[in-house]
């Protein structure tokens, strides 16, 4: 990482894959902050964060009152990586059910519009500003048994991939990347499902996304390491 401290909001934190990049990241020297659904959650499990908020991401009234208090605790964010999202699968096309499909566009891509409509202008204004999402090999490779989720990461993908173009015309030096991969595990490099990335290759990408040549990688599908 080029430049240090970098202050680094991780959404969806309390999770594995958010885990191991807040260590990761602060390992690094950055200054991380961990939000989440539940602050207890948060409290226990990323004491070691610079800061931890409980939020609900879905509700846009709530996440711009987080933008408020973060700006009023510690400034402007350098770097927003989102975590937040989840799996739903099915039995063919008749199997994807609304039930499905509300959950995944409302915990995948509602989080993802809320975050970045909040914090956008701050990525802008960084000298570096960088995003990242996680996103899935479904979407360049559907399934009638993944049709809700593949279509949920395709729009979270064209809504990154939107900002990069913001990026590329008002921040030269920002990047925004969607990191595929088949599926996380918690698991080592040795021990993890064959083609599933483990979530400590997860956290070195995020090291990698501030180094300044990620800019290069400004609108890119970048498909993770796998065991």
């Amino acid at each position: 990482m080029n430049q240090t401290p970098r202050l680094v909001l991780i959404a969806g934190a309390t999770s594995a894959s958010g885990i191991a990049c807040a260590r990761a990241l602060t390992e690094a020297g950055a200054q991380v902050l961990a939000v989440g659904s539940n602050q207890t959650r948060l409290d226990v499990r990323l004491a070691f964060a610079k800061a931890r908020y409980e939020c609900d991401l879905t509700d846009f009234a709530a996440v711009e009152a987080l933008a408020r208090r973060i700006h009023e605790d510690h400034g402007p964010i350098d770097s927003l990586i989102h975590l937040v999202g989840g799996w739903r699968g099915g039995k063919s096309i008749v199997g994807q059910s609304d039930e499905d499909w509300d959950f995944l566009q409302r915990m995948v891509l509602t989080t993802l519009r809320n975050t970045t409509r909040a914090f956008v202008q701050d990525l802008l204004d960084s000298p570096s500003g960088r995003l990242a999402i996680v996103s899935a090999q479904a979407v360049t490779n559907p399934t009638p048994s993944n049709a809700n989720y593949g279509a949920v990461k395709a729009a979270a993908e064209h809504w990154v991939n939107a900002i990069a173009r913001l990026f590329s015309k008002n921040a030269p030096n920002a990047a925004a990347v969607s990191w595929v991969v088949k599926a996380l595990s918690e698991k080592s490099a040795e021990d993890a499902p064959a083609g599933h990335t483990p979530v400590s290759y997860l956290a070195q990408s995020a090291i990698d996304l501030l180094a300044d040549d990620a800019v290069a990688h400004n609108g890119t599908r970048m498909v993770l390491p796998s065991s």
